[in-house]
C-alpha cells in the first residue's frame, strides 16, 4: 500500500475526475454495521469499514473518482456511466434496484448488504440483470484505504480477488473476468434479456484467510426475508404509511447492530452550506438523536431495538453518570479527537471536511431530558423494563440537579460562549418530570418531595427569564431577543398546555420570524459573514426536524389543516428515494448536510402521527357531535 502524492492515480485518464451528484442522488443500503451510498450512476461514493465510525475506503462523496468509489453500469465513454433512467427500494426492504433503458437493451442492478449475525464480515453484493437486448457493462472497483489516500494492492486468483485495507482485506468475488489496473479492479461484461451476473465484496478482519464463498442469490433471499419479517413488526397503518415504513426502515439501518447505538447518519461533511465551513462528522451516536430514535421506533411497535440502546447506554454510561458525554462511538467509547482532511476537496468544494466530533466534550443539558424521556417511553411500552431504566434515569436527574443552573452549548452544539438556552432548561424540566412521575407510580425510588420542587424551580426561572412577555413569546436563551425552533418543545414536552397563551404566541413568533419559502423552519438566524450565536460564519438551510416539531405543535394547538400543509410540504421534498438529509436548500431546492439524517426521519414519523392521531380524535368529536363539520 501506497500513499497518494495527490489526488491524481496511476489509473487517471484525461477525462476531468467525476464528483458525486447531489446529495439527494443517493440511495443507502447497510446492514447495521456500516453503510454505503449508491449514486444514480451506479457508484458507490462512500463506504466505512468496517463500523460507521471505521475509515472510508470509497470516498469519492466527499472528494473525486480518485479518492475511491465502485461503479457497475453501462459502459460509457472513459469508463464513465449514464444515469439510471429509473430506481427505487424493492417494496419493504434496503434493497436498492436501478434500472438503464439504453439503446442497446435495458439492464438492472440490485445493491444490498447483508443482515448478519457474523460480526467479523460485511458483505455488500451487486447483482446485475439484463432485462432485454444485450447491453455492455463495466464494473470500476477503486478501493482507497484511510479517506482516499492510499492505492492498496491488489490480488487476483481466478474468480476471487482482494485488496489489502491495512487491519483487513477486501475479497471481490464474480464471474466476470476482472483485471488489475493502477490499483483498480476492473470488470467488462454484457447481460442480456434474463442473464444475470453478480459481485459479492466481503470485508473480514485479518489477512490471508478468504470468507467462505457467497452465494449472491440466496444472500438476496435472506435480506428480502429480514426486511419482511423487520416491517411486518410495525405497529402503524394509517395515512401515509409508506413514508412512516421507509423511514422506519432508514432508522433500523442507523443502528450499529453489536451494540445498539444509532449513528446520527452515516457521512461525514457534507454541508450544511454549499462551500461553506459548517460540515461536521455525524457517524458518531449522539445520545440525544439516539433517544428521540427510540423513540419513534417505539410508538411504531419496536422494542428490541430500544432494549439493544438501552443496553448501548449502560455501557456508554458505565457507573459514571456524571460523566455523561454529548457523543460517543458505535461502541460506547469516548474518543472522538476532531481533525481536518486536508488532501480531500469536500462535496462541491465545501471544506474542511472533518473526522471526529470535538463536540463531544461539550456540556449539553438537554440531553438529560431526551436521555429520561426515552427511557420513560420505554418503560411505558413494556412495563418489565422499569427495574432496568428507574436507576438510570434518577442517577442522571441526580447529576443534574447541580448542573441545570449552569449555562451550555446547547442542542445545537454552538462554538460560540455558552449561553442559558432556553430549551436547555425545558429539557431538564422535562427530565426531572419523568422522573417525579416514575417515583409517584411506584416504579422508582427517589427524593419525591425535593424533586417536586426542583420541577417547580426550574419552570418557574424559564417563565421568568426565558420568555419575553412584549412580544408573547420564549426567546433561544435568557435575556435574549432571538428565537430558536427548539422552543417548538416547550409544545411537545407539555412543559405548558397547548392553550396556554405563552404557547401559541411561541408558535406563531417562530413562523413569523424563522420561516424561509415553503414554510420550512431555520434553527436560529446565523449572521452570514460575521460569526453568529453559534460562534460560525455563514448561513445554512431549513433544519428538517424544526418541520416535524412545528406539525406536531400545530396539531396541539388545533391548527390541523395548516399542520397538514407543512405535512405535505415535508414529504413532498423527499428524494425520489423517500430519503432526506438533514438541512433544505429552499433557494436551490436541494438537500443539505448528512445523509440520509435521523432527526429527519425522524420528523417524518412524528409529524405524520401527530396529524392522523388528531384527524382520528376530529373524527371522533363529529361523531359524538361535540364539533361541527
Amino acid at each position: 500500500m501506497k500513499l497518494l502524492p495527490s489526488p491524481r492515480t496511476p489509473a487517471e485518464s484525461t477525462h476531468r475526475p467525476r464528483r458525486a451528484g447531489r446529495i439527494e442522488d443517493h440511495g443507502l443500503v447497510g446492514n447495521g454495521r456500516t453503510g454505503a451510498l449508491v449514486d444514480r450512476d451506479g457508484s458507490i461514493d462512500w463506504m466505512c469499514l468496517p463500523r460507521f465510525d471505521s475509515a472510508a475506503a470509497f470516498t469519492a462523496l466527499v472528494g473525486s473518482e480518485n479518492h475511491g468509489m465502485w461503479r457497475i453500469g453501462p459502459a460509457g465513454p472513459h469508463g464513465t456511466a449514464p444515469a439510471a433512467d429509473g430506481r427505487r427500494y424493492l417494496d419493504g426492504t434496503l434493497i436498492l434496484e436501478s434500472t438503464w433503458i439504453t439503446p442497446s437493451g435495458t439492464v438492472q442492478l440490485l445493491d444490498f448488504m447483508t443482515f448478519t449475525e457474523n460480526d467479523d464480515v460485511t458483505q455488500l453484493v451487486r447483482i446485475v440483470k439484463g432485462v432485454s437486448g444485450r447491453v455492455p457493462m463495466r464494473s470500476v472497483l477503486r478501493a482507497r484505504p484511510g479517506y482516499g489516500r492510499a492505492v492498496p494492492r491488489l490480488d487476483i486468483a481466478g474468480r476471487r480477488a482482494n485488496v489489502g485495507l491495512g487491519d483487513g482485506r477486501l475479497w471481490l468475488d464474480t464471474d466476470a473476468p476482472t483485471r488489475a489496473s493502477g490499483g483498480d479492479l476492473i470488470s467488462e461484461f454484457s447481460v442480456a434479456k434474463d442473464e444475470q451476473l453478480s459481485f459479492a465484496l466481503a470485508w473480514q478482519p485479518g489477512g490471508d484467510e478468504p470468507p467462505p464463498l457467497p452465494a449472491p442469490e440466496g444472500l438476496l433471499k435472506q435480506t428480502e426475508d429480514f426486511w419482511a419479517d423487520w416491517t411486518a413488526k410495525s405497529t402503524y397503518s394509517g395515512p401515509h404509511w409508506e413514508a412512516v415504513e421507509r423511514s422506519l426502515i432508514t432508522l433500523k439501518a442507523l443502528q450499529y447492530g453489536p451494540t445498539g447505538g444509532f449513528v446520527a447518519a452515516p457521512t461525514t461533511s457534507l454541508p450544511e452550506e454549499i462551500g461553506g465551513e459548517r460540515n461536521w462528522d455525524y457517524r458518531y451516536c449522539w445520545p440525544r438523536d439516539s433517544a428521540m430514535t427510540v423513540e419513534a421506533l417505539l410508538r411504531c411497535g419496536y422494542s428490541e431495538e430500544a432494549r439493544a440502546w438501552i443496553g448501548w447506554l449502560r455501557t456508554a454510561i458505565g457507573c459514571r453518570p456524571e460523566n455523561l458525554q454529548a457523543i460517543y462511538r458505535v461502541d460506547g467509547s469516548r474518543e472522538l479527537t476532531e481533525a481536518e482532511l486536508g488532501w480531500l476537496p469536500g462535496f462541491e468544494d465545501s471544506t474542511p471536511v472533518r473526522i471526529g466530533n470535538g463536540a463531544a466534550k461539550q456540556l449539553q443539558l438537554d440531553v438529560y431530558g431526551e436521555i429520561i424521556g426515552a427511557l420513560y417511553a420505554a418503560q411505558e411500552h413494556d412495563p418489565e423494563l422499569a427495574p432496568v431504566v428507574a436507576p438510570i434515569i434518577t442517577d442522571l436527574v441526580a447529576c443534574l440537579e447541580n448542573l441545570w443552573e449552569q449555562p451550555d452549548e446547547g442542542i445545537w452544539e454552538v462554538r460560540g460562549p455558552r449561553r442559558h438556552f432556553v430549551h436547555s432548561k425545558v429539557m431538564a424540566w422535562y427530565a426531572v418530570d419523568r422522573a417525579v412521575r416514575l417515583i409517584e407510580d411506584d416504579r422508582a425510588d427517589g427524593p419525591l418531595q425535593r424533586w417536586r420542587e426542583l420541577r417547580d424551580a426550574i419552570h418557574q426561572q424559564v417563565c421568568e427569564r426565558g420568555y419575553d412577555e412584549e412580544r408573547n413569546t420564549f426567546t433561544q436563551s435568557y435575556g435574549s431577543t432571538e428565537l430558536d425552533v427548539s422552543l417548538l418543545q416547550v409544545v411537545t414536552t407539555g412543559f405548558l398546555p397547548p392553550d396556554d397563551k405563552r404557547v401559541i404566541g411561541t408558535v406563531e413568533a417562530i413562523q413569523q420570524e424563522l420561516s424561509t419559502t415553503g414554510g420550512f423552519l431555520l434553527r436560529y438566524r446565523t449572521g452570514g459573514e460575521m460569526p453568529g450565536v453559534d460562534g460560525l460564519a455563514g448561513d445554512e438551510g431549513a433544519f428538517l426536524i424544526g418541520s416535524g416539531w412545528l406539525i406536531v405543535a400545530l396539531c396541539a394547538i388545533g391548527r390541523l389543516d395548516e399542520a397538514e400543509i407543512h405535512l405535505e410540504s415535508l414529504l413532498r421534498i423527499r428524494s425520489d428515494l423517500g430519503l432526506l438529509a438533514e438541512e433544505w436548500d429552499v433557494q436551490h431546492q436541494r438537500q443539505l448536510g448528512n445523509f440520509p439524517q435521523g432527526f429527519s426521519h425522524i420528523a417524518v414519523i412524528q409529524a405524520i402521527r401527530a396529524v392522523a392521531t388528531a384527524r382520528a380524535s376530529q373524527g371522533r368529536r363529529i361523531a359524538a357531535g361535540v364539533i361541527g363539520r
